[in-house]
């Protein structure tokens, strides 16, 4: 009888599957793989498919289980990586027809400490130019689209990271998160996101420490998963100057301690953000009561802070000026037209005004780093939507940025604080929610006590049943793959 894989397992169960005998890396690479093709039509999830490096990487992988000697608890397990970092052989396009074509000579510290670890990876998948916004569609690639409902969009940056791995595609991927490209998929494709704290994981090429586009991560199916990769994320890499020091932490011992004794804040109006649908307070509600009811100390408070639209828009568009002048001018009209709007007006904003940001990032540091000496946790929506139409126009009166897309997810950004987005319910309309956990800087360690409990007490399955029937609707119903071997 031919062997079978079921590409929603997650790393943990692979790993135990690799070392009772009873799966190989090859055959679940080969698993992944056939499952990349056939969602690929309906999802658009990937820019490129890595056969070659992926079963070289798969064979090497399955000997040192045979031999008893497995570099990682990632050895062998399917990863993608979001096409926004550096994956030798191949381009990094990041989602614009202005970038290069040539193949990259190095990985980014994050891909190597994956390869390092024996983690196969399966190919690159899709974000917006530049990862400029929250919805996944580029000139490069076109429109990205959610498993869920292939109407709404996964979210993004890491929109085709989300949109795979909850379409059964890789065990867990990596993605970037500069103001919510991690989380925002979570949310939106039931899945756990983890920002951790800037300088946790090394990351370069990097422009400044003012950088609010450098913190990789996991997007993953379970807890344990997500600090499964951070331990190999962690790793350090003398490219990257900010980095935090490497502490040789094991990340995934702590989460099982849970919330009793913490004290925890919860709002839905962080910012002045509103939510827009009454589902995400319900299921926002819910999360509040169940991490009470572990015997957390939880306190509803208001806005915390001002909102950040006022102080940070001029620092949102300088960001992408600066990717802006670094394209030949007469390539400008190839870019996203959204994006060249922004970057247009970005080129005007001033050194004052840049520096009037910086002084308001460094005083909005401070008062969170105050608001933690209260509070352990803070819980929030991860959103205040559930995932919009695919076509829907970024960044306009329909779904603003600063209203729609990142009023919960952007402060931590500014802040470098660690959060996290866990799935905690299905909307009305049949589209996942999320809620996010988010600690003071450097406790990522609480993160995911948070993140832990919430998985407790709101279990999602791999895939969900909604999920699995919207699936069987695009003719990829999900179930044990046929391998090639």
């Amino acid at each position: 009888m031919e062997p079978s894989v079921d590409t929603f397992a997650t790393a943990g169960r692979l790993a135990g599957a690799y070392r009772r005998g009873e799966l190989d890396p090859v055959a679940v690479t080969e698993a992944h793989l056939a499952r990349a093709e056939s969602i690929q039509p309906a999802l658009n999830a990937f820019v490129l498919l890595d056969h070659a490096g992926a079963r070289a990487a798969a064979e090497e992988s399955a000997r040192r289980w045979l031999q008893g000697a497995p570099r990682s608890p990632l050895d062998g397990v399917p990863v993608t990586i979001k096409d926004i970092v550096a994956m030798a052989p191949v381009p990094v396009r990041s989602g614009s027809r202005t970038t290069s074509e040539e193949p990259c000579r190095i990985d980014a510290p994050a891909v190597a400490r994956l390869r390092e670890a024996g983690a196969v990876l399966i190919g690159k998948t899709t974000t917006p130019e530049f990862g400029w916004k929250g919805i996944t569609d580029s000139p490069l690639s076109g429109v990205t689209r959610n498993p869920w409902n292939t109407a709404h969009t996964p979210g993004g940056s890491s929109g085709g990271a989300g949109a795979a791995l909850a379409a059964g595609v890789g065990a867990i991927a990596f993605g970037t998160d500069g103001g919510g490209s991690i989380r925002i998929p979570a949310s939106f494709c039931g899945l756990v996101g983890i920002k951790p704290t800037f300088g946790r994981v090394p990351h370069a090429p990097m422009d400044s420490p003012f950088s609010l586009s450098v913190s990789g991560g996991p997007i993953a199916r379970s807890v344990d998963d997500a600090a499964r990769m951070l331990n190999e994320l962690c790793r350090p890499d003398s490219r990257d100057p900010w980095a935090l020091p490497y502490d040789g932490r094991d990340w995934t011992i702590g989460p099982e301690l849970g919330v009793r004794g913490l004290r925890i804040a919860a709002t839905c109006s962080f910012g002045g953000a509103e939510v827009f649908d009454e589902d995400i307070v319900v299921a926002w509600r819910a999360a509040v009561d169940a991490l009470a009811d572990r015997g957390a100390r939880v306190e509803l408070v208001d806005t915390v802070v001002a909102p950040l639209r006022p102080q940070f828009e001029a620092h949102w568009k300088a960001g992408f000026a600066h990717a802006l002048r670094a394209i030949p001018q007469e390539h400008w009209n190839e870019c996203d037209e959204g994006f060249l709007v922004l970057a247009k007006e970005g080129l005007d904003v001033s050194m004052a005004a840049f520096a009037e940001a910086a002084a308001a990032r460094a005083t909005l540091i401070a008062s969170l780093a105050a608001f933690h000496e209260r509070f352990d946790l803070l819980l929030t929506p991860t959103m205040p939507t559930v995932a919009p139409r695919a076509d829907t126009v970024y960044h306009f009166s329909e779904y603003d940025r600063w209203s729609h897309a990142t009023p919960y997810t952007v402060p931590f950004n500014l802040t470098g604080q660690p959060a996290g987005s866990m799935p905690v319910a299905v909307s009305g309309r049949g589209l996942p929610i999320g809620v996010q956990v988010v600690a003071a800087r450097f406790r990522e360690d609480l993160v995911l006590r948070g993140c832990r409990a919430l998985e407790a007490a709101f279990p999602f399955a791999q895939p969900h049943p909604t999920l699995a029937a919207a699936l069987a609707s695009i003719g990829a119903a999900p179930g044990s793959a046929p391998t090639a071997g």
